[in-house]
């Protein structure tokens, strides 16, 4: 006796792809974080705050925190690719997080108490970035899915 068995598969959406790709890069960048070498002054990393001079690539301050909120985002985007809702709330959230932690870097002076994440000016712009393009692509890869369900 022949049995068939009918497998289901389901191609991904740009969003799901591009919630793949933005997770693969945080988690990569969060192991990247606790690699010496790859980060700079690798002995002075700390849990949080601003007394880490652990810098990754030599231009961004990181911590122990700061690198596992990396590899959480890396998770989330992941995990949340698995549907085109999930993957367009990751990276419009994520982006709105990011853009957060951007005004955060701006009013939080550098050494201050208030400053547990540790930040640089080039983290700054990069989390501008990050999160503008991620809300970009959130927006930009799901507008015709919106007219479609209308």
């Amino acid at each position: 006796m022949t049995t068939t068995t009918h497998t289901r598969t389901t191609a991904r959406t740009t969003v799901q792809k591009a919630s793949l790709a933005v997770g693969a890069v945080f988690l990569l960048v969060g192991i990247l974080g606790f690699v010496p070498g790859i980060t700079t002054n690798y002995e002075s990393l700390q849990f949080a705050g601003h007394h880490s001079e652990a810098m990754l690539l030599g231009l961004f301050q990181v911590s122990v925190l700061h690198n596992v909120v990396h590899l959480l985002f890396g998770a989330a985007g992941l995990l949340l690719a698995r549907t085109a809702t999930g993957a367009r709330a990751f990276l419009l959230y994520g982006g709105v997080i990011y853009l957060v932690l951007f005004v955060y870097g701006l009013v939080v002076p550098e050494g201050s108490a208030g400053d547990f994440v540790p930040l640089n000016s080039l983290d700054n712009i990069l989390h501008l970035v990050l999160g503008a393009g991620m809300i970009a692509l959130a927006v930009i890869l799901t507008k015709g899915r919106a007219k479609a369900r209308a």
